[in-house]
């Protein structure tokens, strides 16, 4: 099954955990098949909100709600289930700076 672990962290450890930690916990998810994909994210300034209300599209600067942590990025496994997923996010290098959400990923129901 997959599973969505969102990284957040506050700003003021946005850069505390070094990019190539992350990129070698992730180098080590891929060798044993379980990262499917996962990328980093510019910070939340660089971020635009869409909202369609009367078929118009409207724009806002930065992220939908005002939280103290911010979504950083993402990693999307393969796991047996909500155990392993929860293992593999606790060692996400950035959750020592901030959290991590685990979510499984749920397939859209195409008929009725």
């Amino acid at each position: 099954m997959k599973y969505l672990c969102l990284v957040y962290l506050d700003r003021e450890n946005w850069s505390a955990c070094p990019d190539p930690v992350c990129a070698d916990y992730a180098k080590h998810l891929a060798e044993t098949g379980t990262l499917v994909a996962g990328e980093a994210l510019h910070p939340v300034d660089t971020a635009t909100t869409v909202r369609v209300r009367n078929g118009q599209a409207q724009l806002y600067d930065g992220p939908f709600a005002e939280t103290k942590e911010l979504l950083a990025g993402f990693y999307l496994i393969e796991a047996s289930d909500l155990n392993e997923a929860i293992r593999v996010a606790g060692k996400i290098p950035p959750a020592r700076y901030g959290s991590v959400e685990v979510r499984p990923i749920r397939q859209l129901q195409l008929d009725g």
